[in-house]
């Protein structure tokens, strides 16, 4: 049955793959993107490929926007059923150089930001008796990872906010997964190794136990499994799609 999805961070990387493979699903879907031009751009890709898709222009830290932005999907497409929490902002920096606008920033995207997104559409779920949320944590958040101390506490953040909620709304019919991608090959790493915060995507490739970086596909498909009816029982879950790092 075909239910309404929002995905943040849909435009591009992770996030366009999920949202492409919930639509081709059925599934009405609306793309939350900080570039509402790029979101348009998904959402006429998808649309050209028979599904339904909307673009709409959110900075999910910035409560106003958001919910502004839950309006229109209730509007346009109806109740929100499924909300996956993309978007993301990462950053490398020693840990005595962050400023204390970073700090926040990279919280305010990163945990704020999903907080935002899921409290406003949790009532939608209650009152539906069904939902399902993935969030997308980072296998960083498990590990640790050098020059990322604020990146790291905002997306371990995510890890501790998916399990309270899952225990909170298991009696409403909505079960709340979170996935941390491991090396995943996306515009933001490439960005990353362009400016040297990271070495060459190919060669962290080679050291993965699966001998490949992973891709925005893969993301999506355990995404969409969790977002499915089968995945009923699977709640409060850190599911690792990650190569097989961090066993």
């Amino acid at each position: 049955m075909s239910k309404v999805a929002v995905v943040t961070g849909g435009a591009s990387g992770m996030g366009l793959a999920i949202c492409r493979q919930l639509a081709a699903r059925g599934n009405r879907v609306a793309i939350f993107d900080l570039s509402e031009e790029n979101a348009a751009k998904a959402a006429a890709e998808i649309s050209g490929d028979g599904g339904t898709a909307i673009a709409v222009g959110v900075d999910v830290a910035s409560r106003t926007a958001v919910d502004a932005g839950i309006t229109q999907v209730r509007s346009e497409l109806g109740p929100v059923e499924i909300m996956v929490t993309s978007a993301g902002l990462d950053a490398f920096s020693d840990f005595t150089d962050i400023t204390a606008e970073q700090w926040e920033r990279m919280l305010a995207v990163n945990l704020t930001g999903t907080f935002n997104c899921l409290q406003a559409a949790i009532p939608d779920m209650v009152a539906a008796n069904w939902g399902r949320i993935v969030t997308i944590s980072s296998s960083s958040a498990q590990s640790g990872a050098k020059r990322m101390a604020h990146y790291v506490a905002s997306k371990g953040g995510v890890l501790g906010l998916t399990k309270a909620l899952a225990l909170e709304y298991a009696p409403n019919g909505i079960t709340v997964n979170t996935i941390p991608p491991g090396f995943i090959d996306t515009p933001m790493v490439r960005r990353a190794e362009d400016k040297g915060d990271l070495p060459d995507v190919n060669l962290i490739a080679k050291q993965t136990p699966v001998r490949r970086a992973g891709t925005p596909d893969d993301i999506a498909a355990a995404c969409i499994f969790l977002c499915s009816e089968e995945a009923g029982y699977i709640t409060g879950q850190a599911i690792n799609v990650n190569g097989g790092w961090y066993l």
